[in-house]
């Protein structure tokens, strides 16, 4: 965890690239990315953005190691339920930077990279997912509602 801390941008910037080589049509998910042919390295929005999603899945790692299981604030959980739904993310799409991320941290980790560390943050992203996945599912509810 310390490693990826020390350069979060550096990580940031790996993870998006790796999500964009496997699935090219993802950049146009991203309204940071979308009117570029590359992956901008100075782009100030891309580097929030990857930073928030180490962050949480780091936060959700935490959590799950020390209360079984990821706990996110529900106001926070709207947010990215309303975001992804909004931008057209889909359920496959949450597994394909579920992979790139696991790739970015076992390059960024070296040979502290073991099996069980790999299952631990799949875990913690797995829950992070499917909590913003039931979020995406009850907004459309919620919007048919008013």
């Amino acid at each position: 965890m310390e490693i990826l801390k020390q350069d979060i941008p550096q990580y940031s910037l790996r993870l998006f690239s790796s999500i964009i080589e496997v699935q090219p049509a993802a950049k146009d998910m991203f309204s940071f990315l979308r009117d570029s042919d590359e992956i901008p390295q100075n782009n100030p929005k891309l580097k929030a953005h990857a930073a928030k999603v180490f962050k949480l899945t780091c936060e959700s790692a935490i959590q799950l190691r020390k209360k079984g299981g990821a706990v996110i604030d529900e106001t926070t959980l709207k947010h990215l339920g309303s975001v992804h739904l909004k931008n057209g993310v889909l359920e496959p799409h949450f597994q394909m930077v579920k992979e790139a991320l696991l790739r970015t941290i076992k390059e960024a980790v070296g040979d502290k990279w073991s099996e069980d560390m790999g299952s631990a943050w799949g875990e913690a992203y797995d829950q992070l997912a499917a909590a913003i996945n039931a979020e995406m599912k009850q907004e459309p509810a919620i919007a048919h509602k008013s």
